[in-house]
């Protein structure tokens, strides 16, 4: 049974600790937060779990196999270094850090205290985007000629921009698609100058893959969809959608703008439980591959869209 201690209960936590709940092998031991409000809620939902005021005190007073931190991003690398130095492994609500240098620091302290770091990416978790890999790999429609991604409403966050919270989601996606080693930056674009810009429009191309993103905290309407254009086909990939997410619009005949709809099966499983499966059979050594290298990449990607 693997131990584990949430750290924050406010937007994110709480799926976080359900699907924990939810997924065998696992016991949700104890959920910290500095609101008491929060933590009301928690004890509400989890009553035989220990709650927490202060992170500190859970770690010092219990043993965990796993902590997950769903804390302000500004929090991340120090939270993360105590966890790690206590020889606890760790998921991390992303971004893991803001930069290279601390994100590999934390590799060095994960690896010294040979423990393991996980971050939160839940959509390459998801069917949906298991089943577009596979399209890619089998190259069924033909070539992948470009990418859409339009991501738009979410809180805003007082601790980072837009594009470490919305951007970073198409990023993972895109690295876990295709090789990250071909992303090339052609163009970013920041609708205010300020630390904390809430909109972007990124343009990037992966070999001979023309990729658009647009990420908007501020929209009248959740957006959460993807286009993938091939040669002989369009895939639509909706997050917001039940049960449709994909959808399959094939060329009919080669005619100009018309289509046959093709709707398939696919995982409907939730990421974030597909992702405390994925954590589970890493720690219990079944796993032997990392997530360093994948996660490091995007940092480094992310970090250089935001100085560009």
């Amino acid at each position: 049974m693997i131990n584990v201690c949430v750290i924050g209960f406010g937007y994110w936590g709480p799926n976080l600790c359900r699907n924990f709940v939810n997924a065998p092998g696992y016991n949700l031991k104890s959920i910290c937060d500095n609101n008491k409000i929060n933590l009301q809620k928690a004890k509400k939902n989890y009553p035989s779990t220990s709650i927490y005021l202060n992170f500190n005190e859970a770690i010092n007073k219990n043993k965990y196999d796993l902590v997950v931190l769903a804390t302000p991003t500004s929090t991340h690398f120090k939270i993360a270094s105590l966890v790690l130095k206590k020889k606890i492994n760790i998921l991390v609500e992303k971004p893991l850090c803001l930069n290279v240098k601390d994100h590999i620091k934390l590799n060095k302290i994960a690896k010294k205290n040979n423990v393991k770091i996980f971050v939160d990416f839940p959509f390459i978790f998801s069917g949906s985007v298991q089943y577009i890999k596979n399209i890619i790999k089998k190259n069924i429609y033909g070539n992948l000629k470009s990418i859409e991604s339009y991501r738009e409403q979410a809180p805003i966050r007082n601790d980072t921009s837009v594009l470490w919270d919305l951007s970073i989601h198409d990023i993972s996606i895109i690295n876990f698609l295709l090789s990250p080693n071909h992303n090339k930056i052609v163009s970013v674009l920041k609708y205010n100058k300020t630390k904390n810009y809430n909109k972007v429009l990124i343009n990037i191309k992966n070999k001979n893959i023309d990729i658009l993103i647009k990420n908007n905290w501020n929209s009248p309407t959740k957006i959460r969809l993807i286009k993938f254009i091939f040669d002989n086909a369009v895939i639509y990939y909706d997050e917001n959608e039940n049960l449709y997410k994909i959808k399959i619009y094939k060329k009919y005949m080669n005619k100009f703008n018309q289509h046959t709809l093709t709707i398939p099966n696919i995982d409907l499983s939730e990421p974030l439980f597909n992702l405390a499966k994925h954590i589970q059979k890493s720690l219990n050594k079944r796993n032997k591959l990392s997530d360093d290298n994948f996660n490091l990449s995007i940092t480094n990607f992310m970090t250089k869209l935001d100085n560009f």
